[in-house]
């Protein structure tokens, strides 16, 4: 009998985590969540992207706001549509849920950019300051206090170390199972770290004028590659956009250009 233990694969085991999964799943009866999207006016909103963060299936609202989606009992349904506050709820475990009425409070806009031309002065960290844009939206956020955002809202992937040790104290980690074998996991951070360099990227884009790469030499076109060149090469550049420490950003990216100019004029050679 131990014998035979001894000899299951590592094949077996993944059949049998998932035949646990299967098992698990026929215990857990779905139903249809419905319910209505509205503004924070009462008007309806249309075409709001709703996710059951457990299976990550997605729909959408209607011309009159009313959605419909499968979930089980506990399930996160996330509520996401472009210019508006993301909205989270999750399903009653108690088998009756009744039609929800989901309230989305649209993002504060911003009220313009300003943009300052001074002469160059020789010095690079006043120099590079120059170039920053003024963003008016960021300077009426700080004089009235509105609060920032914490974090993101978006589902952590499954780590290897917490699904492992439950097993060990003898309980299963079935979503977390599921998510690292079924390679969901690795899937979401690549994903991630392609947004988070994304957002970088449009972080020193949006407050910094296209001329004051173009006058370095840098084609408009290659602007953001120019951008994510210089994170891989000097990281502390990325440090800095984390910070919001847009100097700092603009100092470290100017000791990049050379080297990156140098290689445009390369490539240009080659071809």
């Amino acid at each position: 009998m131990n014998v035979g233990c001894r000899n299951i694969t590592v094949a077996d085991w993944k059949k049998i985590f998932f035949l646990l999964i299967f098992a698990f799943n026929g215990f857990i009866a779905q139903q249809t969540v419905s319910g209505r999207i509205t503004d924070d006016d009462g008007a309806n909103l249309s075409s709001v992207i709703v996710i059951n963060m457990s299976t990550d299936v997605k729909t959408s609202s209607d011309a009159t706001g009313i959605f419909s989606i499968e979930a089980s009992p506990n399930d996160e349904l996330r509520f996401v549509k472009a210019d508006f506050n993301r909205v989270s709820t999750r399903v009653l475990t108690g088998g009756y849920n009744p039609q929800l009425l989901v309230t989305m409070i649209p993002i504060p806009r911003d009220v313009g950019e300003v943009k300052i031309v001074k002469k160059p002065t020789g010095d690079l960290e006043t120099d590079s300051r120059l170039a920053a844009k003024i963003n008016k939206g960021e300077i009426v956020q700080q004089a009235v206090g509105l609060p920032q955002p914490v974090g993101k809202m978006r589902e952590k992937p499954a780590e290897v170390k917490q699904v492992l040790l439950p097993i060990l104290l003898g309980s299963l980690d079935v979503q977390g199972t599921y998510d690292l074998i079924s390679g969901k996991a690795r899937r979401q951070k690549r994903q991630y770290r392609y947004d988070d360099l994304q957002e970088h990227i449009m972080w020193v884009r949006n407050r910094v004028d296209n001329d004051y790469f173009t006058d370095a030499g840098i084609p408009e076109e290659r602007i953001s590659e120019f951008i994510q060149y210089s994170f891989e090469v000097k990281p502390q550049v990325r440090t800095y956009v984390k910070a919001k420490n847009l100097a700092g950003v603009l100092l470290r990216m100017e000791e990049t250009m050379p080297a990156y100019l140098e290689r445009l004029k390369q490539r240009k050679n080659k071809e």
